[in-house]
């Protein structure tokens, strides 16, 4: 027995909500006989291990393209406005010498929001973006502070040495300038 409406139920329903929030962190690939393959090693998700795309250290797939599709794909079959909530890479950063002192160079952001903008010509309506995190935190899947967030590196180890220093990321410069010229920094 199928779910029953009653009088009013089909009104009620429409125009529920107003627009589709959702996390993109990587994209995960099947296959009609996976047992031929590799699995993923990215985190809970699963699927197939995709030779195309680069890897992050804990087996993520960067897909910065696949955000572009789940846009466009989200975009079409629901005709309503998207908020990207949560979108990051966690990654070993290593401290290097900036022009203004230590910092980490870091481009995964950049690439991502780029398919946002790609994204906006396609048609697509995007209400916001968010990122994963400001600052560098405790993994909460894997309990390690080396699997890095943020726009600030935090000197802090696994083992719970380190200074505390925060150092900013070149993303963070960056990210910052996309921010204050309403996207027009994107692509410099």
């Amino acid at each position: 027995m199928g779910i029953q409406f009653v009088p009013g139920d089909e009104e009620i329903l429409k125009n529920t909500v107003d627009f589709i929030s959702f996390s993109y962190y990587m994209s995960v690939a099947t296959a009609h006989n996976p047992e031929d393959y590799t699995i993923g090693k990215g985190n809970i998700m699963g699927g197939v291990e995709n030779s195309y795309l680069e890897k992050s250290e804990w087996g993520w797939a960067i897909d910065p393209i696949g955000l572009r599709l789940v846009l466009n794909d989200f975009y079409e079959r629901y005709q309503l406005p998207l908020f990207i909530v949560e979108n990051g890479l966690a990654a070993k950063d290593v401290l290097v010498d900036g022009p203004d002192g230590s910092t980490v160079e870091d481009d995964y952001l950049q690439k991502h929001l780029m398919q946002v903008s790609e994204a906006l010509q396609d048609g697509v309506e995007v209400w916001g973006y968010t990122t994963w995190g400001s600052i560098d935190l405790v993994s909460a899947s894997t309990a390690e502070l080396s699997k890095r967030y943020g726009f600030i590196y935090v000197d802090r180890n696994d083992d719970g040495s380190g200074s505390l220093a925060r150092y900013k990321k070149k993303s963070f410069a960056w990210y910052k300038s996309v921010i204050e010229s309403n996207g027009a920094a994107l692509y410099k």
